[in-house]
């Protein structure tokens, strides 16, 4: 069917190559009339385009079209935007779950007589297993294999899941263990400028599951992190449902001043738009100064999009991203037609100021960037670096209340451990150039390898007790490393590559030496981890590591020779050199024109070419002795410990969440800030845990436990993980930290996993209680899905992340949000409570009031208004079925006996 708009805005286009091509024309929409799109933000115009293009008077209608092409800046927000995206991208720590639940939904197709191909891909997928590998050797020639073996080793089992899935779902690419990861393949490899299908080509657009998903945006691609179940949806070719956002224009000025990194930007622009509240709207960086900062820094800067809570951090096509994609070996032809098609669709260069109607507008001059790290807890507590010495004593002898450490001052004297060393407050155990966000910048890695450099030849050496690593997000890194003379410094440093993933930014960082660990555990020693990451929530990085601080690759490398966090790196030495003289930072910092000369010989196409012409996965004999199963079921194995089929279709998982609770009791009542790794963790499984007490009843050794991210195709363990992380903070339990709760009527306490048991045999709902910022961090389904195991049938907080909400929503679980006067901590709750959310039914409107009432021991009744945040039609759609992977299965049922009908 030819709709009108289609016959009105379908253009043919010339690209140069390839033969004749169309596209959908976002500026004819405004020569006829509908919207003035020229004024729309940027990347609004590419989500406008997707709309138009799929509009078919079915799914998408013209209304839609017209609804965003009409996007005022300022109104209230009420319409659902269905987003047709061009492909997706899954990382191994969401997406073999992704794949396990696909192929659930695929086995009960199957049962009811309808063929595998039902369920399948529907659009081009990309799969990078780059969570997996663990730091177990470092500082050694041979850390790079031995890591990769024994991740190969542990993951075996998974591993043969995902091969078998490779030949029963087409359409999926694999990168093996050790191609790199994720967000930096798809910058460097994946992306392709746009898209082309039967002879229309349109911008390319993608989601992914991973939250960091949004680094792409540098690129000038419109694409975020969603969770794993609504990437099943997008995947299955629903469209990606969301509520019209505001647009936040960041007007960009000047440029940075010499020795000033992009990690120092993004923390900045990270700190800003924290307090500027931007949790689930768009960014758009506009202004002269978006021509000033090359792809890499956009790059690193759109990554962060999480961190500063917006769905996205915009940066739009333009020459950079041109002179980019030349950089990394993209054919000169398709260079040359993506900028043809966004100077086609008006899309080509940032705005300058006037230009684009923004919801707001805020400033970032350039030349206020100072250098900085994050930490020691969120990654918006910026630190400028010459504030750090007098900032970490503060909130190291601050109360834990306040956030602080609670540390007596002066330091008690200590035994030292082997080596000489007494471990002591402050001292940094860990030093990692690690993730995509600053591996995937040559600026910031040829930095690093030139102080590197610098340190060797003036004598400097890693102190001892520092657990030193480098795991680059791609191999191009140690390419341009070596061909520039800077990786030999490095590894002289401890720097070695240990792997090609994420390493330690998603806590895979490995033991620390054993005895050094006790000491630090016994003696109550708060240590330091100073990595290039985008995380360091508490008890993220390692256990035995309590502050973790965010920096750029080159001060790792720093903070590394001095080996301790108190200390002014501005003034003060920082170390001693070979002929006994005191060395300063700014010895060994490189200058303007030593990184220009190491980034000419870094800035090579071959590079980019050769690497990825290889064949990775042939490289690694242990990847091709890996089994390979087939057919179009995964033959389940009962005695499994990692893989199970997905229980997320049972029949009491498949009715409406749309009904009022009455009796609830809390689970767990929690303060601001719970990140999902509060909620699920990803790192290491304790031997007393719900989680270690059943592996061990399977008879798995402890060695063999593995971690949480290993184990998230298996749900016996991950809900038995849920809110399990050491500091978690149950203010039911304010003296204790870590998965504990009291089970109500009886007082008594016990794990939240033990006390949800108890609560279900009796038939007791459950809701969790929350500040703001509720679900921070990653695009975690399992934080999700693990809450809905649980027995938890609403979250009450006082504000949601965007992720965590929308996966709570895919989960059948019913975000409520209280009013911004109501502040969760001020409801006098002791957890004695029960708990009634009435107002809500099958009949309910996105964003709909509900009650809550609070029945308190006395007698008393207090009533509190709700917002049931289920903010779109759809939304509403996939909680009436109890979550989005009943809804998925339905519509496929329907689709297909239609189609055996027709």
């Amino acid at each position: 069917m030819t709709l009108p708009l289609h016959k009105h805005t379908k253009r043919p286009i010339d690209l140069g190559y390839g033969g004749e091509h169309h596209y959908f024309s976002v500026p004819a929409l405004e020569e006829a009339g509908i919207g003035k799109v020229s004024r729309l933000p940027i990347s609004l115009r590419i989500v406008l385009e997707s709309v138009l293009r799929n509009c078919d008077g079915k799914r998408i209608l013209p209304e839609h079209v017209e609804q965003l092409a009409n996007w005022k800046p300022n109104a209230e927000r009420h319409d659902e935007i269905p987003f047709t995206i061009g492909r997706i991208v899954l990382n191994c720590a969401a997406g073999i779950p992704l794949l396990g639940d696909l192929t659930a939904i695929r086995g009960a197709v199957m049962r009811m007589g309808y063929p595998a191909e039902t369920v399948g891909p529907k659009v081009p997928v990309d799969m990078a297993l780059d969570h997996t590998l663990t730091v177990d050797y470092h500082g050694r020639p041979d850390a790079l294999r031995l890591n990769t073996e024994l991740d190969i080793q542990r993951n075996e089992e998974r591993y043969r899941f995902v091969k078998w899935a490779m030949q029963a779902y087409g359409g999926i690419r694999l990168f093996p263990p050790g191609a790199g990861i994720l967000h930096q393949l798809n910058l460097e490899l994946l992306a392709p400028g746009f898209l082309t299908k039967d002879g229309i080509c349109y911008p390319d657009t993608l989601v992914g599951t991973d939250s960091h998903t949004c680094m792409i945006a540098g690129l000038g691609v419109v694409g975020w992190g969603v969770g794993g179940i609504e990437a099943e949806a997008a995947m299955l070719g629903q469209p990606v449902f969301f509520l019209t956002p505001d647009v936040v224009g960041v007007h960009v000025s000047n440029a940075l001043k010499p020795g000033v990194t992009a990690t120092d930007l993004v923390l900045h622009v990270t700190e800003m738009l924290r307090k500027a509240k931007v949790v689930g709207k768009f960014v758009e960086f506009f202004g002269e100064g978006v021509a000033s900062l090359s792809l890499p820094d956009r790059a690193t800067i759109a990554n962060m999009a999480v961190e500063y809570g917006a769905t996205i951090g915009y940066f739009p096509v333009d020459e950079q991203t041109c002179r980019y994609l030349r950089q990394t070996g993209r054919p000169e032809e398709k260079v040359r037609a993506v900028e043809t098609l966004y100077r086609a669709q008006g899309c080509f260069g940032a705005a300058r100021r006037g230009e684009v109607d923004y919801s707001q507008e805020l400033e970032l001059d350039l030349a206020e960037v100072v250098p900085s790290l994050a930490g020691p807890k969120r990654p918006q507590d910026r630190v400028p670096l010459d504030e750090l010495k007098t900032r970490f004593t503060e909130v190291l002898h601050a109360p834990a209340s306040g956030g602080g450490y609670g540390k007596q001052a002066p330091e008690p004297q200590s035994t030292p451990i082997a080596g000489g060393h007494s471990p002591r407050d402050g001292d940094v155990v860990i030093a990692a150039i690690t993730s995509c966000t600053n591996t995937s910048n040559p600026g910031v890695m040829l930095a690093a390898g030139l102080v590197a450099k610098k340190a060797v030849a003036l004598g400097l050496r890693t102190k001892p007790w520092v657990k030193t690593s480098l795991t680059p997000g791609s191999m191009v890194v140690s390419r341009y490393l070596e061909a520039a003379g800077l990786q030999a410094p490095l590894d002289a440093l401890g720097f070695v590559v240990a792997g090609y993933s994420c390493a330690t930014c998603v806590g895979a960082s490995g033991p620390i030496d054993a005895e050094l660990e006790k000491a630090i555990m016994d003696r109550d020693v708060v240590a330091c981890a100073v990595l290039s990451g985008n995380r360091n929530f508490e008890a993220r990085i390692h256990p035995a590591v309590r502050a973790s601080f965010l920096a750029s690759p080159p001060l790792v490398v720093a903070f590394a020779l001095t080996g301790r966090i108190g200390v002014d790196l501005t003034t003060e030495p920082i170390g001693t050199g070979s002929d006994g003289s005191p060395v300063y930072l700014r010895d060994i910092w490189p200058s303007q024109e030593e990184l220009a000369e190491a980034y000419e010989i870094a800035a090579n196409p071959e590079f980019y070419r050769e690497t990825y012409a290889e064949d990775i996965a042939a490289r690694d004999p242990n990847w091709a002795k890996i089994p390979q199963a087939s057919g179009s079921l995964y033959p389940w194995e009962d005695q499994s410990t990692y893989l199970k089929e997905p229980p997320f279709l049972a029949a009491g998982l498949s009715e409406s969440s749309l009904q009022p609770i009455h009796g609830a009791r809390v689970l767990a009542m929690l303060g601001d800030s719970v990140t999902t790794d509060h909620i699920s963790p990803i790192g290491g499984i304790k031997n007393s845990s719900p989680a270690g007490i059943y592996l061990a009843n399977l008879q798995v050794a402890p060695v063999d436990f593995n971690n949480y991210g290993a184990r998230r195709m298996n749900h016996e363990v991950m809900v038995r993980g849920a809110f399990g992380n050491l500091r978690l903070r149950n203010l039911m339990v304010p003296d204790v930290e870590g998965g504990v709760t009291v089970h109500q009527p009886s007082g008594e306490r016990m794990s939240i996993y033990d006390a949800s048991v108890r609560y279900q045999e009796d038939d007791v709902p459950l809701i969790v209680i929350a500040g703001q910022e509720y679900g921070t961090g990653s695009a975690r389904d399992w934080a999700a899905k693990a809450t809905r195991l649980l027995g938890v049938r609403a979250v009450v907080a006082s504000s949601f992340e965007r992720i965590h909400r929308s996966n709570l929503v895919g989960m059948g679980v019913l975000p409520c949000q209280l009013p911004a006067n109501v502040k969760a901590a001020d409801l006098g709750l002791d957890g004695s409570e029960t708990f009634d959310i009435v107002g809500v039914d099958d009949d309910a409107r996105p964003r709909h009031p509900l009650t809550l009432l609070i029945h308190r021991s006395d007698g008393s009744t207090t009533e509190v208004p709700l917002v049931l945040r289920l903010d779109t039609p759809a939304e509403l759609d996939y909680v009436r079925s109890g979550g989005i992977m009943p809804y998925l299965l339905s519509e496929l049922i329907s689709s297909s006996s239609a189609a055996a009908h027709a």
